[in-house]
């Protein structure tokens, strides 16, 4: 047993390994003793050990969705420690409130049968909380999308995000609970249409993105789903002449250089972080990633470039490929329509904001706010994709189930 648990085959302790070694160069980095890296490294290593041996013990589904979001929250942590040590310890924090939320949203979600009966509750609900952002919302960084209660801020948009995909995948398990596509299609651009109001224009791609895979996937109507992408593409031209916001996030992308001391000095400070670093990077500590004005949220994936290299961005990258690849395994395998709408779009959801945001601090696509799910710091964006991944481990379970009812 003890053997066992101190394997190097057991991929947890690799990632163990991998912690100890970068909290040993941030300890070298710091002059003398810092308690902060005793505790938060004996913060991290345990709740990583215990949530991996729970879900050994409670779960039979895919347990490497697992094992890859402690791999990314890892490194994600570490670079938020070394940018600056309050904000890790807050992120070890919430990493463990997140723990806590994917086997609250685990247990549940295998608990209740029915899911998909409760249309109507995902789209009041998703209302009620659109409503509350625009009554009681406060303006941050340009978006209206955060509510305070006391000292304690959240963003709605990240619990409606769950929502919206269990609203799509009740719609096409039960077609006849709505009856008419183009309610549907109301409903459906009513979300994006309170998010661009909020201007968070970041999240309604993602909200576009998942509705149209989906909607390619499932819609027996074909004629829509061109009429949707030409819609979208005409919203998109009169958003950037209409829309200030969209205006400069474009000029932005195409041409950041001449606005680097205005608008595009975040921008630009991302490309010089990704350059400096090289292929191997400058080493934990030993970048400038401060130079980038919000570095630990919207741009970490810049800091780690610069300090980790392009091949530790690379690693990133293929970590979410990998997650997306074993998402669409389990919503290919899984036989319930729900459950297998839900893998999608949870995955999908996943997948497209880390795209997102890769693509603009890349300069890729135009720079949207948005995090890199499990990596950026941010409580309620870390904690809603935690709900997410118990909601596909609960997917995970019903294909082990389906194949094991095969080969019996």
């Amino acid at each position: 047993m003890i053997k066992k648990f101190f394997s190097y085959r057991m991929p947890q302790n690799l990632i163990f390994l991998i912690d100890i070694l970068a909290l040993l160069l941030l300890y070298f980095y710091k002059d003398g003793f810092d308690q902060f890296i005793l505790v938060s490294g004996i913060l991290l290593t345990f709740i990583i050990y215990i949530s991996n041996f729970m879900l050994l013990k409670t779960s039979s589904g895919d347990h490497y969705i697992f094992l890859i979001m402690t791999m990314l929250v890892s490194i994600g942590i570490i670079m938020i420690y070394r940018i600056d040590p309050m904000f890790g310890f807050r992120q070890i924090t919430w990493f463990g409130v997140g723990i806590a939320t994917f086997f609250l949203f685990y247990t549940v979600i295998k608990n209740i049968q029915g899911w998909e009966n409760f249309i109507k509750l995902y789209v009041g609900l998703s209302l009620i909380l659109f409503l509350s952002t625009l009554v009681f919302g406060a303006k941050i960084k340009g978006a209206t999308n955060w509510i305070k209660i006391g000292g304690f801020t959240f963003q709605p948009a990240e619990i409606i995000k769950i929502l919206f995909v269990f609203f799509l995948a009740a719609y096409y398990s039960s077609k006849e609970k709505i009856g008419n596509t183009y309610i549907f299609l109301g409903i459906v651009y009513s979300y994006i249409g309170f998010l661009f109001i909020q201007r968070d224009l970041g999240t309604a791609m993602i909200f576009y993105f998942v509705f149209m895979t989906i909607f390619y996937i499932f819609e027996e109507d074909r004629k829509l789903i061109y009429y949707n992408i030409a819609g979208a593409v005409v919203i998109g031209v009169l958003s950037y002449f209409l829309v200030s916001h969209v205006k400069v996030r474009v000029i932005t992308w195409i041409d950041p250089w001449s606005y680097m001391d205005t608008k595009g000095y975040q921008i630009t400070q991302s490309l010089f972080a990704i350059a400096s670093g090289g292929f191997f990077g400058t080493g934990i500590g030993l970048g400038h990633p401060e130079f980038i004005p919000e570095v630990h949220t919207d741009f970490i994936f810049s800091a780690i470039c610069e300090e980790m290299g392009i091949f530790g961005g690379i690693g990133v990258i293929m970590l979410f490929f990998i997650l997306v690849y074993r998402g669409f395994k389990i919503a290919l395998g899984q036989h319930h329509q729900f459950f297998k709408i839900i893998a999608l779009g949870m995955t999908t959801m996943l997948g497209f904001q880390a795209f997102i945001i890769i693509g603009g601090v890349i300069k890729m696509i135009p720079l949207t706010g948005v995090t890199l799910p499990f990596v950026s710091y941010g409580g309620s964006s870390l904690v809603s994709s935690f709900a997410a991944l118990g909601i596909l481990q609960v997917a995970s379970e019903e294909v082990e189930f389906e194949e094991e009812e095969q080969n019996g």
